[in-house]
């Protein structure tokens, strides 16, 4: 029979008189023989340090490759975000993920590393006409070390970046009451990319940048056409789009793949890697 031990009055008497009352105390579980002992904590210790100091070993080659490709000038003038090609690498990551460590872990950990890798290469500053979950989606978009300047509205935003004060800008996603897609022109600034980009949060954010979009594999395309006649113009063209917001002449439609070469119909105004859910 077990034998409760220590508490008030002594374990001894309190087990006798447990006894005597004809009830049993259960036993005070010893420590785990199981658990790893001090010399294999250490190992393990030891275990995760070497792997720390390989992982930084290649932080540091991978930091090397992009300040070659940076310095080669590969990828042309404007700002080295590729919301297009990022998505492609998180997706791949995601898709091979397994383990423990939560998908939204592995996501952030490399959010973290795309951007400290892009600033690298090139100014990365946003100017921002948000509010402050809007800007909180950047900031975890973008790291918490990323400039985002707050500006009034989509001119003032439009404003800094021709200005280049800022690379990139960021507004609330076009709709029919956020109307500043009305008067966007692609020469000066394209829809690169809808925030955030991974699992449920405030928003959605559109990311301009003066760069083109590029295709990830997993798109969707803004195109801006006559309100009247939409619909039936996108029927005849055979293609479907998964919403269409009208507001005053103009009209917005979200259309599934890459189109960003369809001036027959209208003015597309960007491209976007679809989102994941977490």
């Amino acid at each position: 029979m077990g034998q409760e031990i220590g508490g008030v009055g002594g374990g001894g008497n309190r087990a006798s008189l447990g006894a005597r009352r004809g009830r049993v105390y259960a036993a005070i579980p010893m420590p785990d023989s199981t658990l790893p002992a001090t010399a294999d904590i250490h190992a393990l210790r030891a275990e995760i340090d070497r792997l720390d100091d390989a992982m930084h070993d290649l932080l540091m080659q991978r930091a090397d490759v992009v300040a070659r490709l940076a310095a080669s000038r590969a990828k042309g003038q404007g700002p080295a975000l590729r919301p297009g090609r990022e998505a492609v690498i998180l997706r791949r990551l995601l898709g091979r993920h397994q383990g423990a460590l939560p998908r939204a872990a592995l996501f952030r950990l490399w959010r973290e590393l795309l951007a400290a890798t892009t600033a690298m290469q090139a100014p990365l500053g946003v100017a921002a006409a948000l509010d402050g979950p809007g800007v909180e989606v950047l900031r975890q978009h973008f790291g918490l070390a990323s400039p985002i300047a707050i500006v009034a509205d989509a001119p003032a935003m439009l404003a800094a970046m021709a200005a280049g004060s800022s690379a990139l800008g960021a507004l609330p996603w076009p709709s029919a009451t956020a109307r500043w897609w009305t008067s966007l022109d692609p020469g000066h600034a394209f829809i690169t990319a809808r925030l955030p980009f991974f699992g449920a949060g405030p928003g959605p954010v559109a990311l301009l940048s003066p760069t083109p979009p590029d295709p990830s594999g997993d798109d969707a395309t803004l195109l801006r056409l006559p309100a009247e006649g939409a619909a039936a113009a996108l029927q005849a063209a055979g293609l479907t789009p998964t919403t269409l917001i009208v507001a005053g002449d103009h009209a917005l439609a979200e259309l599934p793949g890459f189109h960003m070469d369809r001036h027959d119909l209208g003015m597309p105004l960007g491209a976007f890697a679809l989102p994941l859910t977490a």
